[in-house]
């Protein structure tokens, strides 16, 4: 049950981050938000770090830079795809694919969940996809937004897989190595391509927020998948785009339909089926 706790709350704090950052990135270019949303994480972490004391260790720093750079590639790719496309759609379609590796890597490593939660994975993973379906006026521009969602799911997915190897008593030592290894790729790439990391106008408080409530979010990850089945907890954190649906409505005006709505019902059945089981 604790498992199930920290997981929905990760989900509703993702959902919540992803949406701040969405609109931090319809205003400063991809990379500066990913840099600054980064560093303003790693701030956090290394503020947790004597809350919260691990061993650190080689394996928990490596599995931690690991996890570093496919998150910060999913990242880059996740935000590129809100700024050109649709909230709605990006957010849920990259969720889908994000949980899916997780799971499918659980699975294959020997664990196995209760019938039950089985049903409710399977229900969850519906769940996003109900939600995904949107039929607005932009679709052409969501339709190619989905192709860079789904690959930023495949990182997202590297991200918990690669995070979940590391040694549960490392604490948050994982985290660091995984802020360290994402920062220093997202200034290389902006370095490269000699892209600005400078924010735009009215957007720098949005980036912070992204990268604190990420990076809280995160911890809430690490804190779920030592307690419970990395099939189960991706699976619960991945209905963050219920959160991001419910703000992109009140605050951007964004309408759902009916199927988007049994979508986000589907996931509430969903995590009530893991929690029972």
């Amino acid at each position: 049950m604790t498992a199930v706790i920290l997981a929905t709350a990760c989900a509703v704090v993702y959902g919540t981050a992803d949406f701040f950052g969405g609109l931090g990135a319809k205003r400063s270019p991809v990379l500066a938000v990913v840099a600054l949303s980064q560093l303003a994480g790693l701030a956090l972490i290394v503020a947790l770090l004597p809350v919260l004391p691990g061993d650190l260790s080689a394996p928990a720093l490596l599995w931690g830079l690991a996890a570093g750079i496919s998150g910060a590639l999913g990242l880059v790719m996740f935000y590129r795809a809100l700024a050109v496309g649709v909230m709605s759609v990006v957010a849920p379609a990259t969720a889908v694919t994000s949980a899916a590796l997780p799971v499918l890597w659980g699975l294959a490593s020997g664990e196995r969940p209760q019938f039950w939660a089985l049903v409710g994975v399977a229900l969850a993973l519906g769940a996003v996809l109900l939600v995904s379906q949107d039929r607005s006026s932009s679709g052409g521009g969501s339709a190619g937004s989905v192709i860079v969602a789904l690959v930023a799911g495949v990182g997202f997915g590297g991200f918990f897989v690669l995070l979940a190897q590391a040694p549960h008593e490392a604490g948050l030592w994982p985290l660091a190595g995984a802020r360290l290894s994402s920062i220093t790729l997202v200034v290389t790439i902006a370095l490269a391509t000699r892209r600005a990391l400078r924010p735009g106008p009215g957007s720098i408080r949005l980036i912070l927020a992204a990268g604190l409530l990420d990076m809280t979010a995160n911890v809430l990850y690490l804190l779920a998948q030592r307690e419970g089945l990395l099939s189960l907890v991706a699976v619960l954190v991945s209905l963050y785009p219920a959160s991001t649906l419910l703000l992109a409505r009140q605050v951007l005006g964004e309408r759902l339909r009916p199927v988007q709505v049994a979508g986000v019902a589907c996931a509430l059945v969903a995590v009530g089926l893991i929690a029972v089981a």
